[in-house]
C-alpha cells in the first residue's frame, strides 16, 4: 500500500492568486471544459478509474506479476463488476416491463378519475381536456424527429464512452510513470518532490474514499430495497439500488431516483399512503446514510461546502450534462486538496472549504 507522508509540506509560493485571477481560470477552463466534452468526459472516467485501480495494480506487480498482466486483471474486473451490476438492474426492468398492461390499466384509471375531478371541481369539460391533449400532441408531432435523432446520437456518444473508458485507463496506468514526469517537468526542480506527495496523497484518497462510497451503496441500496418490501412496493431490489446508485449526485439523485416509485406506488394501490411510506423510507435511510453510514464506511474526508458542492453540480450538469454531475465532485476535492497544499492558492482553499479551520503545517 502506498505510504503518505504524515506531515504535508505545502507548496511555498511568493505570488498568490487574487480573486479575478481564480475567476478568469475558471472561465477559461469551463470553456475549455464545454468544447472539448466528448474527449475530456471518457478521459475524466478513466483517470478516476486509474486512481481506483493503481494501488491494486502496484500491489499485484510487487508480487511479481508482468504490469500489462496485472493492469488487464484489474480492468477486467472492474469490467466484470460493472457489467453483474448491469445485468441484475436490467433483469429487474424486464420483469418490470412485464408487468406494464397492469400498470397501463391502472394508469388510465388513475387518468380518467383526474379527468372526472377536474370536469367536477374546476368546470373544465371532458371535451376541452381532451381538445388540449390533442393540440398538445400535434403542436409536439414535428419535435418528434429531432428528439429522435439526439436519441440516437446520445445512445452512440455513450456507447462510444463505454467502450473508450476501459482503453483509456489501461493506457493510463500502463504510461503512469511518463505522465508522472510530464507532471513533474511542468514545476521546478525543487517542487518535485511536494508535487510527488501530492499526486501520491490524491491518489491513495481517492482510492479509499472511493472504497468507503462503495460500501456506502450497497447498504443504502439493501436498507432502501428492505424498506421499500416492507411497505409493498414492487420490485423493490430494482427501486432501491437505483436510488442508491443515484445518491452519486448529491441531493439531486435521491429526488429523481424516488419520482419512479412514488409513482408506481399511488398507481398500483391509488392511495396516498404508499406513495408517502416511498418518501419516508427514503428519508429515513437518507438520513442514516448521512449521520451513521457515511462517516462510518468513508471515514475521514476532504470537507467542502454545501453551497460548492451544489454550484459543481448544477455547473457540471450544464457543461456536461448527467456525467458533469457525476465528475465534478470528486474533481473539485481533488483540486481542494491541492489548494490545501499550495499557499498561492489559500484564496481557493478557503472558498472551497467548510469554515474547519486547521492550524496551517509548519
Amino acid at each position: 500500500m502506498i505510504q503518505i507522508p504524515k506531515t504535508p509540506v505545502p507548496i511555498h509560493s511568493n505570488r498568490k492568486f487574487s480573486v479575478l485571477e481564480i475567476l478568469q481560470y475558471i472561465t477559461l477552463i469551463s470553456i475549455v471544459l464545454y468544447f472539448g466534452k466528448t474527449l475530456f468526459i471518457p478521459l475524466s472516467f478513466s483517470l478516476l478509474i486509474s486512481f481506483i485501480l493503481y494501488p491494486i495494480c502496484k500491489w499485484m506487480e510487487k508480487k511479481g506479476i508482468n504490469r500489462s498482466i496485472a493492469i488487464l486483471l484489474s480492468v477486467f474486473t472492474v469490467l466484470i463488476l460493472f457489467g453483474a451490476i448491469i445485468y441484475l438492474l436490467v433483469a429487474q426492468m424486464v420483469e418490470f416491463l412485464q408487468e406494464w398492461q397492469t400498470l397501463r390499466a391502472k394508469l388510465l384509471e388513475a387518468t380518467t378519475q383526474l379527468s372526472a375531478f377536474l370536469a367536477e371541481q374546476f368546470g373544465i369539460s371532458i371535451e376541452r381536456q381532451q381538445a388540449f391533449f390533442r393540440n398538445s400532441f400535434s403542436n409536439s408531432g414535428s419535435q418528434t424527429i429531432s428528439f429522435l435523432r439526439s436519441t440516437v446520437f446520445s445512445f452512440s456518444e455513450s456507447i462510444f464512452i463505454f467502450l473508450i473508458i476501459p482503453v483509456f485507463s489501461a493506457l493510463i496506468l500502463f504510461h503512469r510513470q511518463i505522465l508522472a514526469n510530464i507532471l513533474y517537468q511542468i514545476f521546478p526542480l525543487e517542487k518535485k518532490v511536494i508535487i510527488h506527495e501530492i499526486l501520491v496523497e490524491t491518489i491513495h484518497a481517492y482510492y479509499n474514499f472511493i472504497k468507503g462510497m462503495l460500501l456506502v451503496y450497497l447498504i443504502v441500496g439493501i436498507l432502501n430495497s428492505i424498506g421499500l418490501a416492507i411497505i409493498g412496493i414492487p420490485h423493490p431490489f430494482l427501486f432501491g439500488f437505483i436510488a442508491s446508485i443515484l445518491t452519486f449526485i448529491p441531493y439531486v439523485g435521491i429526488m429523481i431516483s424516488s419520482l419512479l416509485p412514488i409513482t408506481i406506488a399511488w398507481i398500483t394501490f391509488n392511495s396516498v399512503w404508499h406513495p408517502l411510506g416511498v418518501i419516508l423510507v427514503f428519508g429515513i435511510v437518507q438520513i442514516l446514510e448521512a449521520y451513521i453510514i457515511f462517516p462510518f464506511a468513508v471515514g475521514s474526508r476532504l470537507k467542502i461546502n454545501t453551497l460548492v458542492i451544489i454550484v459543481m453540480v448544477i455547473a457540471g450538469g450544464i457543461l456536461w450534462g448527467a456525467a458533469g454531475m457525476i465528475l465534478f465532485i470528486p474533481f473539485i476535492s481533488i483540486v481542494k486538496l491541492i489548494a490545501d497544499r499550495t499557499e498561492s492558492l489559500k484564496i481557493l482553499s478557503l472558498l472551497l472549504g467548510d469554515g474547519s479551520l486547521k492550524k496551517p503545517p509548519s
